[in-house]
């Protein structure tokens, strides 16, 4: 029997609990920034990127649009659907999974942004427009393999888009954008080079992953893999309970998450610990509320604590410790452990 149309199962993956409360936050809400996945290769990264994709919840699209624009989110949609709503259409409705779209190795900058058809603009006057990887992720999951070996600037397109939810294509003086709001994942071998530490920043969620290291879970992993092999529909029914699960809890998280309140001191505590830690910038602190947040959701808990701060504060700021040496993980560790007794 063909495997290509099953998905391992989320929670059939060993093991690898971090990564996966990483890919969950960001699901809820995408605003965090994404998450950035270091480690050797064969820890199951992309299996658990797609498997997260199963469990997300249906969306509606725009049947015949090029970037699956949401028909009832008016705000959010692309020029071509408000220019057809202006001339009175009614938006034709599909619904359909979330996809993981993988940016292609060596991808040229407009194969990811999109190309704009200059001559055609000049001698006419319209604007043609190719869409590209950036499109094609709106409202999906873009997934980057070895971000660390793309160029600096297409890092930065990515991150640009995946904090502003729009992609903005400008030459020879004509402009043309659409939106591009998705859940960003990159992975990347840290032996194979680093990012710039302004990229980096700039990733919400980092998540450090090694092989299991424990002899009983590996075996576990090579029993669940080959039963996988053997009977992929059986073995995903043996998981499908628990991942309908995460996926429930996720699609009630997402409306709730703007119901969690954070309270001040809360606040307070999270500022305190990224001044201790001497972290440049703003950037951790809301980052840090909103992982928080989102954690809460999920637990369908009403309000954030130290507890929820604690747990994703490894998450938010192991990749912006000044240095990041062992003398500054080493500070990390005590000032989360100071945390964590204040929270009990």
């Amino acid at each position: 029997m063909s495997m290509e149309r099953y998905v391992y199962p989320f929670s059939a993956i060993v093991g690898q609990d971090r990564m996966k409360l990483a890919l969950i936050l960001n699901a809820i809400h995408p605003a965090i920034g994404g998450v950035l996945i270091r480690g050797e290769k064969g820890t199951g990264k992309s299996t658990a990127v797609r498997a997260l994709a199963r469990l997300l919840p249906e969306q509606t699209v725009v049947s015949d649009c090029p970037y699956h624009c949401d028909p009832d989110a008016s705000e959010a949609l692309c020029p071509d659907c408000r220019e057809r709503i202006g001339r009175g259409e009614t938006l034709p409705r599909a619904r359909r999974r979330m996809r993981v779209v993988e940016l292609p190795i060596n991808a040229s900058e407009d194969r990811v942004v999109g190309a704009i058809d200059i001559e055609a603009a000049i001698k006419s006057g319209e604007r043609r427009f190719e869409p590209g990887v950036l499109a094609e992720a709106n409202r999906n999951i873009l997934y980057v393999d070895e971000v660390n070996l793309l160029d600096d600037h297409l890092v930065d397109v990515l991150l640009d888009a995946a904090a502003m939810g729009v992609n903005v294509v400008e030459r020879e003086g004509v402009s043309v954008w659409h939106p591009a709001r998705f859940i960003l994942v990159g992975t990347m071998n840290p032996e194979e080079g680093d990012l710039r530490p302004q990229l980096l920043d700039r990733f919400g969620l980092t998540v450090d992953v090694e092989g299991i290291k424990d002899i009983g879970q590996r075996v576990e992993i090579v029993e669940r893999r080959e039963e996988w092999e053997e009977d992929p529909s059986g073995f995903s029914e043996r998981y499908l309970d628990e991942d309908s699960t995460i996926g429930r809890r996720i699609a009630e998280a997402i409306p709730r998450f703007h119901l969690i309140k954070v309270p001040v001191a809360v606040l307070r505590s999270l500022a305190e610990l990224n001044v201790s830690l001497q972290v440049d910038g703003h950037r951790a602190d809301l980052v840090g509320r909103k992982a928080a947040q989102a954690l809460a959701a999920y637990r369908g808990e009403p309000e954030v604590g130290l507890v929820q701060i604690n747990e994703v504060a490894d998450m938010v700021l192991a990749h912006r410790v000044k240095g990041g040496s062992q003398r500054d993980l080493g500070d990390l560790g005590q000032a989360l452990a100071n945390l964590s007794r204040a929270s009990r």
